[in-house]
């Protein structure tokens, strides 16, 4: 870490040519000023900038709330808040009814009106888009305009979570000129009613992002967002501390205390709702074998890996969901650290002389850590381990193709709900690119699943999501790790900035000195 204090201006923060002070201060033309620039380096590039095609909370951090905006919202404490709705009515069992803000325009000045809600949600829903995103709203059967600011969702079944679906990244309002241009093809050109509206993207390199002066809410506090794609931790971190950058993500656990010991930057630290976990596919061998799945649960030590490699950060799991989560299993036992038992699984289920398998990671140090004290563990019972490393991106493509064998993955809940969890990792119709990359299939969790979406006594639903959480350890489909804690080098000259619970990162709020 470099702890020289380096003043600069931001070199990447404008087009190049000199901007011409207004009366106001503020930088005019084609640039912006340094104070008014916000410059985020992450490890990877989004994958998409289309909520319909998108698979990770990554690429949703730079269109969710930013960009595109959803019927419902959260506030600071994750409650459900009005959005683009103004207001709500659940008008029976499968009907809600929402009364739309009057006073909204897309970014190109198209009005907000029920048809752009209607046209975003038929496009997700349209076979013949193939959205992978579709399968979360299975159970919209139609949406209904009322009126110019009146829309209904007529569901083909009942379905208590809807509300947090709604404010997720995935119910995103589109712009209908953006999908009459794009049709089902991933839109590169995102428009919606957001705080910034983009200006560019260059694959692999950067996104920019400018503040829309028109947003009908309160405006953002700076101009203009780049998300730098700066693989390297250590220049990601540097770029923070020599005035290059704002904010850097993700940072490793390794990486705190010397952050924390510079002169200009910090970590930003919150906890999330998601989990981190190592996860089986179960459909190829040896771990389509429950026993060889359970061999691997009694032999790994996790409470030495949350020390050694996690140095404790982020808390203890015990299923998919955070303690935050409504569908949390408090009381969900995991498998103890038992290697007599471990072996006499293996030896029962064939494999007393040992095994070799495949475990494939991202390329981030905490997981290539873990990867490495599993392959360690695993040993002591006659497994070896080849470890596959991965750059972000192609790490995300192999575990939706099913080209796996044992992963370590983690699950952002973006919504704060089990459904969120349960559905798309656990069900069997969200296999692949929805979530379910264990490829896992019980019919009894299905049945579950299914009916706690159905359920308006919250407490019954609960009921449910424990019931199917308690199957899935009986399966050993997977082996929780740990909370998600979300971590982030910013700079001392930049207040207002959060990670959501989701993962999201909220920048409408931050200014820079």
């Amino acid at each position: 870490m470099i702890l020289a204090m380096v003043i600069m201006i931001l070199a990447g923060c404008s087009t190049g040519e000199k901007g011409v002070k207004t009366e106001e201060g503020k930088t005019k033309g084609t640039g912006a000023s340094s104070e008014d620039t916000l410059v985020i380096a992450r490890l990877s590039d989004a994958e998409s900038l289309d909520h319909h095609f998108m698979s990770t909370i990554n690429a949703a951090s730079v269109t969710h709330g930013k960009i595109y905006e959803g019927l419902v919202g959260r506030d600071k404490n994750a409650e459900l808040q009005p959005l683009l709705a103004e207001s709500w009515e659940q008008l029976d069992d499968t009907t809600w009814e929402f009364k739309l803000r009057q006073d909204v325009v897309f970014h190109d000045g198209t009005d907000f009106t029920a048809d752009a809600v209607k046209t975003t949600f038929d496009r997700v829903l349209d076979p013949a888009v193939g959205s992978p995103k579709a399968g979360v709203f299975s159970m919209v059967e139609e949406v209904k305009v009322i009126d110019e600011y009146t829309v209904q969702f007529l569901l083909s079944e009942p379905y208590a979570p809807l509300l947090s679906i709604l404010a997720s990244h995935e119910s995103g309002i589109f712009n209908p000129k953006a999908i009459e241009k794009f049709g089902g093809d991933d839109i590169q050109e995102p428009s919606g009613t957001g705080p910034f509206k983009f200006e560019s993207w260059t694959p692999g390199q950067k996104i920019v992002l400018n503040r829309n002066d028109d947003y009908w809410g309160t405006p953002a506090k700076v101009s203009r967002v780049e998300f730098e794609v700066v693989p390297e931790e250590s220049t990601r971190t540097s770029m923070v501390e020599l005035g290059e950058a704002h904010i850097a993500e993700p940072l490793s656990i390794s990486q705190m205390d010397a952050v924390n010991n510079s002169q200009n930057s910090e970590v930003y630290q919150s906890e999330g709702f998601g989990t981190e976990y190592i996860t089986f596919n179960v459909e190829k061998e040896p771990f389509n074998d429950v026993r060889v799945r359970k061999a691997v649960s009694h032999a790994i030590e996790m409470d030495a890996i949350r020390k050694g490699v996690y140095n404790n950060v982020g808390g203890e799991a015990n299923s998919l969901l955070g303690t935050k989560v409504f569908g949390y299993h408090e009381g969900l036992e995991i498998y103890d650290y038992n290697l007599s038992e471990a072996k006499r699984l293996l030896a029962e289920a064939g494999y007393s002389d040992g095994l070799e398998i495949k475990l494939t990671t991202m390329d981030s140090k905490e997981r290539i850590a873990l990867a490495e004290v599993v392959q360690s563990q695993l040993k002591g019972i006659g497994i070896k381990v080849k470890i596959e490393v991965m750059e972000y991106g192609t790490f995300v493509e192999t575990v939706h193709s099913g080209n796996t064998e044992m992963i370590l993955i983690s699950w952002r809940n973006v919504t704060g709900d089990a459904d969120y969890n349960q559905y798309n990792l656990m069900h069997s119709s969200s296999k692949g690119s929805s979530g379910n990359t264990s490829f896992y299939s019980n019919p009894e969790v299905d049945r579950l699943v299914e009916d706690a979406r159905k359920e308006s006594d919250s407490e019954k639903r609960l009921e449910m999501y424990a019931k199917a959480q308690e199957i899935e350890m009986e399966d050993a489909v997977y082996i929780p790790v740990r909370i998600i804690e979300n971590v982030a080098v910013i700079s001392k000259d930049v207040s207002g900035f959060e990670i959501s619970p989701s993962g999201y990162l909220e920048l409408n709020n931050v200014s820079v000195k």
